[in-house]
């Protein structure tokens, strides 16, 4: 009965035995599958990042040679104003050369004294003066004295420069 029995579990044994490496087979093409996707996916996600960046790229490629652009025609239009400046003569060419400084000197004047009149209003009233200060340094106003202020050292680094 042992041999039939030792028989019966040897056979049983080694269809196990037969068996385990296709299990394990299976379980690690399983498993290679799911580090193909994993990878594919990571993959795609690189792929869409280098898409982003690529066109990051163009813009800013884009935004420079708009900026050049802009450059060039405020460079043309310098040269153009200096040239008819220069074929005025006399004093037209004067009265044009003094239009820039006059009209900024008016408007810092101008923003100048609204903003004290602001600070002294605010000050009578009993407001902090930092709200007032908040009140007044608004964007627009930071614009135009920063453009103002901007095409006086601009023209002049741009003159300097050969531009």
């Amino acid at each position: 009965m042992f041999e039939i029995f030792g028989g019966i579990l040897g056979g049983a044994l080694g269809g196990i035995f037969r068996l385990a490496p296709e299990v394990l087979k299976f379980f690690d093409k399983k498993n290679e599958r799911l580090h193909e996707m994993a990878m594919f996916s990571r993959q795609c996600e690189l792929e869409q990042i280098r898409g982003q960046q690529k066109l990051a790229e163009i813009g800013a490629q884009r935004e420079a040679a708009i900026d050049v652009g802009v450059m060039d025609a405020f460079n043309a239009a310098i040269n153009q104003q200096a040239e008819m400046v220069k074929a005025a003569g006399g004093w037209a060419a004067s009265l044009s050369a003094s239009v820039r400084p006059v009209v900024t000197y008016w408007i810092l004047l101008i923003w100048s004294l609204a903003h004290f009149w602001y600070a002294w209003t605010g000050y009578r009233t009993g407001l902090d003066p930092t709200e007032v200060f908040k009140l007044f340094m608004s964007p627009d106003f930071s614009a135009l004295l920063a453009g103002t202020i901007n095409y006086w050292f601009l023209d002049r680094t741009l003159k300097q420069r050969g531009i």
